[in-house]
């Protein structure tokens, strides 16, 4: 496997997520809230790894401490979601209700498909991470 890209992620007080490098060289996010601040420092950092995005990923959103979506979060979602790097990235959610099950299922319904991340919806991590592991090849 070629060498990890740089994460590039920085903590700021009142932001609710987190973001570590994964093995594979995806990246886990873990969201305690969706704040406005949250989602404007989520947005600008997805869209810079999106920007030099130049092999496929693995991703994992850890979603279990959200308990509803703002319709602001579910745009920045959609449209990020919509962007042609997105394509290389398969994203595995994972929540703990069916509000946000719906919310992330919305966010997959309205992406332009010939673009979209390839998103799996869970809520157990064990299982997410069994069908991150999953090659490339079984998704072409």
């Amino acid at each position: 496997m070629s060498e990890a890209k740089p994460l590039n992620w920085k903590a700021e007080p009142g932001i609710g997520y987190t973001v570590e490098r994964r093995e594979d060289g995806g990246m886990n996010y873990l969201f305690t809230d969706l704040s406005e601040k949250t989602i404007n420092h989520w947005k600008n950092f997805a869209e810079d790894h999106l920007l030099d995005a130049d092999r496929r990923t693995r991703n994992l959103y850890d979603l279990r401490e959200i308990k509803e979506m703002s319709e602001d979060a579910i745009r920045s979602a959609i449209r990020l979601n919509s962007d042609p790097s997105a394509r290389k990235i398969r994203l595995a959610v994972v929540v703990a209700n069916d509000t946000i099950a719906e919310a992330i299922r919305k966010v997959a319904a309205l992406a332009d498909t010939n673009f979209a991340a390839a998103i799996q919806i869970f809520t157990d991590v064990a299982k997410a991470e069994e069908w991150l592991a999953k090659s490339f090849e079984q998704f072409a």
